[in-house]
């Protein structure tokens, strides 16, 4: 058995991919040897370990039970017959109480939020249909009655949502608007003369307002928390949460709901998506969840917060759950996607090279490198990065750092990585399926069903061009509040950056400085790009500089028309995004470079030693892909700019001996893998190929092939010509 098929992805125990026969092996099967003694290597329980997180317990117990059959994706399955399973799959963690964690300390529940989002986070490996199905009724229908609702309502409607005695929908989205949930259309105005102390009527005006692309809205939903225009004594005070019933006991539509099933999708087709409209259906004064406002009897509005638009945006954050945990799904999908097509691709043989009788193994090719260890620096970065925002998330809804700043900062952190991690999901599950060929394309190997669950991911929870937009508005928005705080020693300091920027774009000296360091040797020029230091200038600049641009074409807006400032926004748009996927990258960046740092103890010197190279990995693609703009704004030599291709490939050479620990440092287990290539199948084809050709060449009657009687005539007309030449 050779080093790459030392292990296989199935392995439960992660060590097994840094054993000693791997270690040993003389016969590597491509040009890069496996390690050498002595040199760096991955300590795969470390670097798994580090991966888990802060909630390293809570993730364990959640692969456990994501490797379980019983909570599988189902593959030949209709579409009533997948939603009736992933809701028995519901009912079971329900029983098993997996979203306690989640609820405060008054409700029965730890109040350990950053718990209950890892272990919710590794559903996605079951089936992202019963994550999202999950998700919906404990991440958005429950924790809005926990984060907007007062202490009553949450002892009245949290014990149901939980036990799946009411199984909920979140009933925000609206066909019309989509995104701007501040535009919603859906009312809910007060009628003081309703009910025992006021009703609310919920009306749904118009076809545009319904309310659409709810999960368990077509089927198993008994109520809603529906998001409305608050209406009372005549004045709209904007949107706000109402928790509604919509079918009884029974399973039957109430009087005045009305509702349709959104039908079979492109992914998660275990979920019973649908819409949901009102026709003045009546709900008690109560029924507002009323932490950010509430309605007097007589009809009376009051709130903590004075600014409606602050109000609405508090709301809302409160909702930032849902991101949360897309982030880190998303990652985790990647690890997976990755796992089976590297796994693939170190035991799948393919056409001959130097050896005639063994074939190259696929991870041996530059080209297969060259797709999939990019998007598996990609994958560490996002990773290191989730645990920070995860580890955010947690300090706001515990409470511990429950600030306006706080939950502003996480926010933001959440806009930023929600969109990047869910695109390069998507990006790298379609690489690996290319990569495995029409292996990759069968169902049984979990890649293409795995891209259309996961599609939607980049469209729900904010669409990813929406959250990067709200991204760059809170960057520019820092960026003039720093300006107008300065002072006059503050404006000196920003004039003599601006100079410096401007000095780096418009002459050559930041350039020739990095020509003369490197005085033309590509080993110097090589170390001095790895180096952290040039990696985090570079990004930081570029975040920053993208950002200042934005900011200096945008100044006259305030000056301008609302409708003028819009249209002078827009205009800018393409740049607003840019500059936050540059901030992306950055975010990244550093969460990889402290996860490193913070690894300690034995093993650790070589760890960090490998995982720089990812990181480095990661540092120079992110660079590479925007290599114009640092070149054509004087950032980058053009003699680096020149190299980094280069340097990038022979990052992946060094790369290529530790892939298999480096996947293996997932922990993805047979039960999360369930695709035939990755479990050894393909191993044992190659095996039996193998045995077969070494027994026909043992035989001594294997056919001979015809070019090889071809050359041996040749060889034999060549010799008889000299032979004739030299009498």
């Amino acid at each position: 058995m050779t080093a790459e098929t030392s292990t296989t992805a199935s392995a439960p125990a992660p060590t097994a991919a840094r054993g000693t026969d791997a270690a040993a092996s003389p016969t590597p099967t491509g040009p890069i040897p496996v390690p050498a003694d002595g040199s760096p290597r991955l300590d795969v329980e470390m670097v798994s370990e580090a991966l888990l997180g802060s909630w390293a317990d809570a993730r364990r117990d959640a692969r456990e039970r994501a490797a379980r059959p019983e909570m599988h994706r189902p593959m030949d399955a209709s579409v009533a017959e997948h939603r009736e399973r992933v809701f028995g799959q519901l009912r079971t963690l329900a029983e098993e109480e997996v979203s306690l964690p989640m609820l405060p300390e008054h409700l029965g529940g730890p109040n350990d939020n950053g718990a209950n989002v890892a272990a919710f986070e590794e559903l996605v490996v079951a089936d992202p249909s019963l994550q999202i199905k999950a998700g919906v009724q404990w991440g958005l229908f429950t924790s809005a009655i926990v984060q907007l609702g007062d202490e009553e309502q949450q002892k009245a409607w949290v014990p149901g949502a939980m036990t799946l005695e009411t199984p909920g929908a979140f009933a925000m989205t609206e066909i019309g608007h989509g995104s701007d949930v501040q535009s919603l259309a859906t009312t809910a105005t007060f009628d003081p003369e309703g009910g025992e102390d006021g009703e609310w009527v919920i009306n749904t005006p118009f076809r545009a307002a319904w309310k659409d692309f709810l999960g368990n809205a077509a089927i198993h939903a008994r109520a809603a928390t529906v998001f409305a225009r608050l209406i009372t004594n005549g004045v709209d005070h904007g949107v706000h949460c109402f928790y509604v019933p919509v079918r009884d006991a029974q399973g039957n539509l109430l009087p005045g709901v009305q509702s349709e099933d959104d039908g079979e999708k492109g992914g998660l087709n275990g979920i019973d998506n649908g819409r949901l409209a009102f026709d003045h259906v009546r709900v008690p004064r109560r029924n507002l969840l009323n932490r950010y406002g509430s309605v007097a009897p007589d009809g009376t509005y009051s709130s903590p917060i004075d600014s409606p638009g602050r109000r609405f945006f508090t709301m809302i954050g409160t909702l930032v759950q849902g991101r949360v945990s897309l982030d880190g799904s998303a990652i985790r999908a990647s690890q997976l996607a990755l796992h089976i097509a590297i796994t693939y691709a170190t035991q799948r043989r393919q056409f001959t090279a130097a050896d005639p009788t063994r074939e190259t193994v696929l991870m041996d090719y530059q080209a297969h490198l060259h797709r999939l260890l990019p998007k598996l620096a990609a994958t560490y970065a996002g990773a290191f990065a989730h645990e920070q925002l995860l580890q955010a998330f947690d300090d706001v809804f515990s409470g511990r750092g429950d600030t306006p700043e706080g939950r502003e900062d996480l926010e933001t952190l959440a806009a930023t990585l929600k969109p990047t991690s869910t695109r390069l999901a998507l990006d790298t599950i379609q690489e690996c399926r290319e990569a495995c060929g029409g292996s990759g394309f069968m169902a049984e190997n979990q890649l293409v069903g795995l891209h259309q669950d996961l599609d939607v991911y980049a469209t729900f929870e904010g669409d990813n061009t929406i959250l990067l937009q709200l991204v760059a508005k809170r960057l520019l928005s820092d960026y003039t509040s720093e300006l107008k705080n300065v002072d006059r020693a503050g404006i000196g300091r920003f004039i003599s950056q601006r100079a410096e920027v401007l000095a780096k774009r418009h002459t050559p000296w930041a350039r020739l400085g990095q020509s003369v360091s490197d005085r033309g040797n590509a080993r110097r020029a090589f170390d001095s790009m790895r180096s952290a230091e040039f990696q985090e200038e570079m990004l930081a600049d570029r975040a920053r500089i993208k950002v200042e641009e934005v900011a200096l074409a945008l100044r006259s807006t305030a000056r301008m028309s609302p409708a003028d400032a819009a249209a002078e926004v827009n205009k800018h748009q393409v740049e607003m995004l840019d500059a936050a996927r540059a901030h992306a990258d950055l975010v990244r960046w550093r969460a990889f470079t402290a996860g490193i740092e913070a690894m300690e103890g034995h093993g650790a010197e070589g760890t960090r030693a490998v995982l720089t190279d990812v990181r480095d990995l990661f540092g120079l693609t992110a660079i590479n892909d925007d290599l114009a703009w640092f070149l054509l704004s004087g950032m980058i030599s053009t003699q680096r700019g020149r190299q980094i291709e280069g340097d990038l490939r022979r990052l992946l050479w060094r790369l290529r001996p530790h892939v298999l620990d480096l996947v293996a440092a997932f922990d993805i287990r047979p039960g999360h893998v369930r695709a035939p290539i990755a479990l050894g199948g393909e191993q044992e084809r190659q095996d039996e190929a193998a045995a077969y050709f070494r027994a026909q060449r043992a035989s001594q009657d294997a056919p001979v092939s015809e070019k090889a009687l071809r050359d041996a005539e040749k060889r034999a007309r060549r010799a008889q010509g000299k032979k004739g030449s030299s009498r």
